[in-house]
């Protein structure tokens, strides 16, 4: 009951805030912003009042539900935190957290360790496995990113938990800066870009680069950015995709800041009502050959199930599409830290699920 009523009183401020003040004067600056809301590159096709009626029956009354959630327990790796100097390498949590460790900085993308993504810690779209380790046994963070606010990539609960466990900035996109302030992220942390701003943290380089989705944590949509990011450092380069559609961004992005050594890429959560928002897999695989990636690590699959399609799925079609591209590919286990020079090979782990 404590917990219900806990839940609750922190409604409100899952919503987060608008922007205000100076930081709604940048948003009204950008070049993104048409005057009410940001905008894509590209307009995104509506969603009709046939394609809704068409996901609410394929979500509650579609065949084969039973195929959306795995068949047994997902496979987690729960090793100790491990600081390397050198190197570039990648550990996916599930979904799109994950922890890039690149030339001696620590970066923390999009991480969601909460059991719901949802406003609501009772309701909402539930794990399907759980964190491989707690969220205090990361060890050191030198920066966190995020993508754009949807609850599956900015949760109150584990900002909340950063704020006191690190002294590691946010870089968000803009207007996010609002969520964070009011729930007591201190000013002085939060680094707020548009599209091809940059900050440097950590002798990293955080270019904010172009993305195709959408906003929102309420009601209304859109009156905050989202981004992708390139992680430049000294010697390795990492994109990551965030959420998006596919578009000819990529190929922009791949000469400017490219070769990538990796780019952790959204392949799961897609739907042929949403065409625009979510890559199937293998516009995934596209995108990491336009981004002129040198390793694909597939994420925001296997952790919440956001779409109609099988729970493996994403993983087979990705793991397919990239053997005919002939794009090297890893597809770890959730809490598997892997070495982007040495990728292990592609074992097909989840099939058994």
């Amino acid at each position: 009951m404590r917990k219900t009523i806990a839940a609750i009183r922190d409604l409100p401020a899952a919503f987060g805030a608008k922007a205000t003040g100076a930081r709604a004067e940048r948003v009204r600056s950008s070049p993104q912003f048409d005057g009410k809301v940001f905008r894509n590159a590209a307009p995104r096709h509506p969603m009709t009042a046939a394609s809704m009626r068409t996901i609410f029956r394929e979500m509650f009354f579609g065949e084969h539900r039973e195929l959306r959630k795995p068949a047994g327990a997902v496979p987690l790796v729960a090793g100790a935190p491990v600081e390397s100097a050198d190197g570039l390498h990648l550990t996916w949590y599930g979904h799109a957290s994950a922890l890039v460790e690149l030339d001696g900085a620590r970066v923390l993308l999009d991480p969601v360790w909460s059991d719901r993504v949802s406003p609501a810690t009772f309701a909402g779209p539930r794990r399907l496995h759980e964190p491989p380790v707690p969220l205090s046994g990361l060890g050191r963070i030198d920066a966190v990113v995020i993508s754009h606010d949807h609850y599956d990539h900015l949760d109150l609960a584990t900002v909340r938990a950063l704020v006191g466990s690190s002294d590691a900035p946010f870089l968000v996109p803009l207007g996010v800066g609002a969520h964070l302030e009011r729930w007591h992220v201190p000013a002085a942390r939060i680094i707020e870009l548009d599209w091809n701003e940059e900050a440097t943290v950590a002798g990293v380089r955080f270019v904010a680069t172009p993305a195709q989705h959408f906003s929102g944590r309420g009601i209304t949509n859109d009156d905050t950015l989202w981004t992708s990011w390139a992680l430049l450092g000294p010697a390795h380069r990492v994109f990551y995709s965030g959420d998006t559609g596919y578009f000819d961004g990529f190929a922009a992005i791949g000469a400017e800041h490219g070769p990538f050594d990796a780019a952790l890429i959204q392949i799961g959560a897609y739907a042929p009502q949403w065409p625009d928002i979510h890559m199937t897999p293998e516009e995934g695989v596209a995108a990491g050959l336009d981004v002129r990636a040198k390793l694909l690590v597939p994420v925001h699959w296997a952790t919440f199930q956001l779409a109609m399609h099988p729970w493996g799925e994403p993983a087979d079609r990705v793991w397919s599409e990239a053997k005919e591209a002939d794009l090297p590919l890893a597809i770890p286990r959730p809490g598997e830290r892997i070495d982007a020079a040495e990728p292990p090979p592609v074992d097909g782990w989840w099939q058994s699920l």
